[in-house]
């Protein structure tokens, strides 16, 4: 994707970007049917048959929205998103991206307490004796709906090993 420095992002390069990504995820589905079996056996379908069509099928989508995008956006000079809007949206999707890699490494509870307690006191102007108690308190009850009210275990960390909860 190329960005256009004075204005934003062009449409023309998102759909472009866009179509090539799904595009790769379509060939990864095929690619991974194809290791599991794509053909009819005495028993059915092997296990990749349908999974290999849904992935042609993604191809194929994305090579019309592709072409689609030559033929429509090219030259155009449309932006699809603006760069101080880029700003504002990065400040939403940076958070979220730790979030995802905290709650990997250190558990789900961990990983929303600190989201909770970071979003409030950097995004929301909250006071950080504010932001945390929330954080925690939300944590908190999260694991008392999840794992106490409907007994599902989520996502933990060597935090709760220390605590003795499993």
């Amino acid at each position: 994707m190329s960005e256009n420095s004075a204005r934003g992002l062009s449409r023309f390069a998102m759909e472009i970007g866009v179509a090539l990504l799904t595009g790769a995820f379509g060939a990864a589905v095929c690619y991974g049917s194809a290791e599991a079996g794509t053909g009819w056996t005495d028993m059915g379908p092997d296990a990749g048959y349908f999974p290999f069509y849904i992935g042609l099928l993604i191809l194929f989508g994305s090579a019309a929205n592709l072409i689609g995008a030559l033929i429509k956006h090219r030259g155009t000079g449309e932006i699809f998103f603006e760069a101080a809007r880029f700003k504002v949206v990065l400040s939403f999707l940076l958070p979220l991206v730790a979030f995802a890699t905290v709650s990997t490494f250190l558990g789900l509870y961990i990983g929303t307490a600190l989201y909770i307690a970071g979003a409030m006191t950097f995004q929301g102007r909250y006071k950080w004796w504010i932001g945390l108690p929330a954080g925690i308190t939300v944590s908190l009850l999260f694991f008392v709906i999840f794992e106490i009210g409907f007994k599902v275990p989520l996502l933990k960390g060597p935090v709760e090993a220390w605590f003795g909860i499993y």
